[in-house]
């Protein structure tokens, strides 16, 4: 038994070379299938029992081939085989017809409405235009017109997956075929085809700030050290975070990638987190903070060194360094400092120092500083535009305090400059009082060679560090906590002049002066000395705390 009118539609098709579309099928053959005797009801698929029935109705081929329309239109630019948008409507990407979990994820960011964004500005030009929707930017086809620089299409608005990833066309051709081209996007931000294609210039200076921090170097020496790439190396790190994604230079083990190159802090393909970061900066939690996930490191002396690695995420916190015995603290104030409920982002609140520059002459737009530099009071040129210089003077007019004013917890940059050339000289008063690195060797010398407390220790009892005794001596504690809390050129120590947290720092080192002064019967503190070490924790900054955690769990606290 068969329905003449399905045989009929079947066959015509097959002598006319026509192929109907999903649609087509969704008025016309679907339905008549569905009240056919044979009961065909596999929409888009011709079961083996309805294919037999149409043979035998006398069709003029009796060879019937059914293709169910692919998930993807002709390209509007067929030269670049850029697909864009399956439904622009609903945003409905071509690529998420088979991609669904990238295509969820994707929606919700901002590039997802880029292209709105700028046709709803007072300022459009067509370099605006090339960066808000799909074109040769940030892919394989960058330096060419292609996509929507070519064909303005309602396809091509936004910023889209073969932004990064490249024409799809090829792809979605070879599915099945075997020869399958996978379209990588590049982790490098090495030349173009990258980020930097678009996030660089005045309005977004991603890359160019980037660029200039230490985040964009790579270190020979440590990515091709196992125990060390997991933070100096992208792909080591992302591997070592558990992210399982793919990329151009995934394929060649030496082609080492900065460790917080774009795709390794930022996820493109979206995520639960603001600016589409991998992991939160306003985790309080050291694991799963994406700037301690590797700023947080060795925080408290280990047997054979002495010296920090950095222990920023730890020093913020209130967890870092070496306890004397008997030490005890106010909580409250060390827990806080900088992690307070005035700085939620944490790290990121500080260091990533956005702000406008205005031309002084007109006060109209001239640059947009987006932090990427990693600086929170950033060296200024004479336009007032951050600079790559760290060795500009700490003054209000060199740098910008910008961070420390607007968070609320600084009044203004003059307030802000004052606090920080207060803890910076506190700093250095208790450092030197244990080491001062008379010779700049950055390594710790007896005495006379050095001066300070610990520079006696060394001149009388050197063995004190020893590395083979597998135990932290109170000299190598005191040793750590210097090297955290003082300046002592070191490269990856905290770095921050005791700023992270001046009141941990003050208590870690007069409780340290103390003790090892008693342990290793140095001679006193002259009174001048003494009476630095007096009075409230913080001293007149002693009433700025706003706390905002309690003790992690398993925190090495004594009270």
């Amino acid at each position: 038994m068969h329905d003449p009118s399905v045989t009929a539609l079947v066959c015509n098709t097959l002598r006319h070379g026509v192929v109907p579309t999903r649609t087509a099928r969704s008025s016309t053959l679907q339905n008549q299938v569905r009240g056919a005797p044979s009961r065909a009801r596999a929409y888009g698929l011709l079961t083996a029992a309805f294919i037999t029935a149409v043979s035998l109705a006398g069709c003029a081929s009796d060879k019937i081939v059914f293709r169910d329309r692919g998930p993807f239109n002709p390209p509007p630019d067929a030269a670049s085989g850029f697909l864009g948008y399956f439904d622009a409507a609903t945003k409905q990407t071509t690529c998420g017809n088979c991609h669904v979990d990238f295509q969820a994820s994707w929606k919700v960011t901002k590039h997802a409405g880029a292209y709105n964004a700028v046709t709803t500005s007072s300022v459009k030009t067509p370099e605006c235009y090339s960066c808000h929707s799909l074109t040769g930017n940030g892919n394989a086809a960058s330096g060419t017109v292609a996509g929507h620089d070519k064909v303005a299409d309602s396809a091509y608005f936004d910023v889209q997956c073969e932004s990064c990833h490249g024409a799809g066309l090829q792809h979605v051709e070879g599915v099945g075929q075997g020869t399958l081209i996978r379209p990588l996007a590049k982790l490098s931000m090495a030349g173009t085809g990258n980020c930097g294609d678009c996030h660089s210039g005045t309005h977004q200076p991603f890359v160019e700030e980037w660029s200039a921090s230490r985040h964009a170097t790579i270190n020979a020496s440590r990515v091709s050290n196992a125990t060390c790439a997991g933070c100096h190396e992208g792909r080591a790190a992302l591997l070592r975070w558990g992210v399982d994604v793919n990329f151009v230079e995934k394929a060649n083990p030496t082609d080492y990638q900065p460790v917080a190159a774009c795709a390794v802090c930022h996820d493109p393909h979206g995520s639960g987190n603001p600016s589409q970061l991998r992991f939160p900066v306003t985790s309080q939690d050291p694991d799963q903070n994406l700037c301690m996930k590797c700023h947080n490191r060795r925080s408290e002396p280990e047997i054979g060194t002495s010296s920090p690695h950095a222990p920023q995420g730890a020093m913020l916190l209130g967890f870092a360094g070496w306890r004397p015995p008997g030490f005890t603290y106010d909580t409250a104030r060390i827990y806080g400092s900088h992690a307070t409920t005035l700085n939620p982002k944490l790290c990121a609140g500080c260091h990533i120092a956005k702000f406008t520059v205005t031309d002084p002459a007109t006060g109209g737009f001239a640059f947009q500083a987006t932090g990427h530099l990693m600086r929170p009071i950033p060296c200024l040129d004479a336009a007032g535009k951050p600079t790559a210089d760290k060795t500009c003077p700490y003054t209000e007019s060199a740098r910008s305090w910008q961070t420390c004013a607007a968070s609320g917890c600084h009044a203004n940059a003059a307030v802000a400059v004052s606090a920080f050339t207060t803890v910076r000289a506190r700093m250095k008063f208790f450092a030197d009082q244990l080491w001062v690195d008379s010779n700049g060797s950055g390594s710790l010398q007896a005495s006379p060679t050095d001066g300070g407390l610990l520079a006696q220790v060394k001149a009388s009892r050197p063995t004190e560090w020893s590395n083979t005794d597998l135990v932290i001596t109170p000299a190598e504690g005191a040793e750590f906590n210097a090297r955290l809390c003082g300046e002592f050129g070191q490269t990856n120590a905290d770095n921050s002049k005791g700023v992270h947290n001046p009141f941990l720092c003050e208590a870690l080192m007069i409780a340290t002066i103390n003790y090892i002064t008693t342990y290793y019967a140095l001679p006193a503190a002259s009174p001048s000395v003494q009476a630095g070490m007096t009075g409230p924790i913080g001293g007149k900054f002693n009433r700025s705390m706003h706390v905002s955690r309690a003790p992690l769990v398993g925190e090495p606290i004594s009270q």
